[in-house]
């Protein structure tokens, strides 16, 4: 058998001359974008997924994936160079394989490692010497060296001599005009420098930016930071709403003239709640490793308390808001703008959204939501439609609620012809002010007068 450092050095010349074989285990919204950069960077890809649906649509040229043009895909697929499958089998011709795995979490907020576990179980079958194995799903730090090691140890495989193993985290923001796949600098830690310098060259040669740091729970660490990092300043600012609120001053005026300091200060705003695959999970995987070590993470639990009860915040300013027009929520019809989880994309996963016309119903409202991204949206296994936004549903609503600010939805029509509009983003801001009284998500004073504050 070749020693660990000619395995290393000859599967980096494979890397380097494109004759290495890249499999990726999960095809959604993170290996799919991964799977098209290697791609495109020259390799022969094999991207494997569970889904028979998933890996039809990608071998007829087409794309599941908002951000991922299905022109690139089946430019890919005609030329050779990516190929989705069903069968598992194939991840043995895999010189590196990534995997892309969702890491949700169950009931009780803890890791739901399932998928993961699958993912190495699957890897681990088809492992063979000379093979590098990265894992790309967020999870708790100390996921790489304590579940997926063993995994290959059981085998019979040495890493960081005859197979490597690594960690690197991904970086997606679905809808990002500006940064993407390719020019988002990748983290990458190893188990052992061995395994950290052949993911570097890997990941190099699609990645504009590659940044090694010293060990797998380090590179698991950065994206629980960056996520904790916004999920804690989200509930700052979140929380500086309801006391702007209750203040009678707008929290808009506020933050923008904070912004203005050209140190120590970062611009975030309000809103209804957070969603997304990352925000509202992350932080929890951080949280949960803390609990095993005895140790409270108390602002991570903080910032969730107050992000998680922001969808209520909204339906009370709906509540009150109805109620100075005379009117109960109970048999009230209302339109909410928005449920993908931020704007101009199509994923509702965690949107606070279906939270609002959730809480509404369960007050008795009757509720409708536009979207221009999202028709139809299935949640508890019911199927709700969307609707179209006309002067006529518009006028018909007696509130309507701006919940996602989508730059698709005409706001001025929506400001023509609204009776009432409660707007968590603040879109009406600077529109021409007509028939429609605007209530929003921290009342300024003149506001907090006639309406009971929160």
């Amino acid at each position: 058998m070749a020693t660990d450092q000619s395995m290393k050095e000859h599967l980096i010349q494979r890397i380097d001359d494109r004759t290495a074989v890249v499999g990726v285990i999960g095809l959604g919204y993170v290996g799919l974008p991964l799977a098209v950069e290697f791609a495109k960077a020259g390799f022969h890809v094999i991207g494997y997924d569970v889904s028979e649906r998933v890996t039809g649509l990608l071998m007829r040229g087409e794309s599941h994936i908002q951000d991922v043009p299905k022109a690139d895909v089946a430019a890919l697929v005609k030329s050779g160079h990516f190929e989705a499958t069903t069968d598992e089998s194939r991840l043995h011709e895999a010189d590196a394989i990534s995997i892309a795995v969702p890491t949700p979490l169950s009931k009780t907020r803890d890791p739901d490692m399932s998928y993961v576990i699958a993912a190495t179980e699957a890897a681990t079958r088809q492992a063979h010497p000379g093979m590098l194995v990265v894992l790309e799903s967020t999870t708790y730090p100390g996921t790489t060296r304590e579940v997926m090691l063993p995994a290959f140890m059981e085998k019979g495989l040495t890493v960081g001599e005859d197979i490597f193993l690594a960690f690197s985290p991904e970086r997606v923001d679905p809808g990002n005009p500006k940064y993407h796949t390719k020019n988002t600098p990748k983290v990458v830690g190893g188990i052992t420098p061995n395994c950290t310098e052949i993911a570097t060259a890997l990941y190099a040669s699609c990645i504009d930016t590659i940044v090694p740091v010293a060990s797998t729970e380090a590179a698991e660490l950065v994206k629980l930071l960056e996520n904790t990092f916004r999920s804690v300043n989200i509930g700052l600012v979140n929380e500086m709403a309801i006391i702007c609120d209750k203040l009678g001053v707008d929290v808009w005026d506020v933050i923008d003239a904070a912004a203005t300091k050209p140190f120590g200060f970062m611009k975030f705003t309000p809103g209804p709640g957070i969603g997304g695959h990352c925000i509202p999970l992350d932080p929890h995987y951080l949280a949960w490793k803390m609990r095993t070590l005895n140790y409270k993470t108390r602002f991570i639990d903080l910032a969730s308390e107050i992000n998680s009860r922001m969808p209520d915040y909204v339906v009370e300013k709906v509540s009150h808001a109805l109620n100075a027009d005379r009117k109960p929520v109970n048999g009230s019809r209302i339109l909410v703008l928005g449920v993908a989880y931020k704007p101009d994309i199509d994923d509702v996963r965690e949107s606070p959204a279906l939270d609002v016309i959730r809480l509404l119903e369960e007050r008795g409202a009757s509720v409708s939501f536009h979207d221009p991204f999202i028709s139809s949206v299935r949640e508890d296994g019911h199927m709700r439609q969307g609707v179209g936004l006309t002067p006529e549903i518009i006028g018909a609503a007696d509130a309507v609620v701006v919940v996602t600010d989508h730059k698709k939805v005409d706001y001025q029509l929506v400001m023509d012809n609204a009776t009432l509009i409660v707007d968590s983003r603040n879109v009406t801001r600077n529109l021409v002010r007509t028939k429609a009284r605007v209530v929003s998500l921290a009342s300024t004073r003149e506001e907090s007068e006639s309406l009971q504050t929160i």
